[in-house]
């Protein structure tokens, strides 16, 4: 696929080196059915191929958005598209180079890049599980990963089951 580098990018080593990997893409479709994000979500978008095209209209000069970077955000970096590619695209590098063009023109919310490092660390802890959300549930409400889990419809105060009778203390 061809791709006309917009004038603010035609000095950067990572804008060609991404024009370089969209243009071996023939844009078959074969990456869709690999992809976890594409399965899930079912929105091309949200696969490889419809991320290609958004990283190429970046690199054409359209702005970059806070939907773009959320669709590039998306994408897990697992690079199961890479092994269905009869063309041997690099999607793993354009999807680093396309985070990072898009990165510069989208303003990240300070909680954005928190969780971001947090992520990227590997972080995990109880001050941080209240932001992702960690833990199960049971329909109860209670977080207890206990084989009992509590039948009280009221959350208790200190996040953990009373054991086997199945109620809060």
């Amino acid at each position: 696929m061809q791709t006309q580098l917009a004038t603010r990018f035609k000095n950067s080593a990572e804008a060609k080196e991404a024009e370089r990997i969209i243009g071996a893409c023939v844009h078959c479709g074969f990456c869709n059915a690999t992809c976890p994000t594409y399965q899930l979500l079912g929105d091309e978008l949200d696969g490889p191929r419809g991320r290609i095209y958004l990283i190429k209209q970046v690199l054409e000069g359209q702005p970059a958005t806070e939907r773009t970077q959320q669709h590039l955000d998306r994408c897990l970096t697992c690079r199961n598209c890479e092994t269905t590619c009869p063309s041997g695209v690099e999607y793993g590098h354009l999807i680093d180079v396309g985070r990072t063009l898009v990165e510069r023109e989208v303003a990240r919310r300070p909680t954005d890049r928190t969780l971001r490092a947090a992520l990227r660390e590997g972080l995990t802890g109880s001050w941080f599980a209240p932001t992702l959300k960690l833990g199960r549930r049971s329909a109860a409400g209670c977080r207890s990963r206990s084989a009992t889990p509590c039948r009280s419809r009221s959350r208790p105060a200190h996040g953990r089951c009373a054991g086997s009778a199945g109620a809060c203390c």
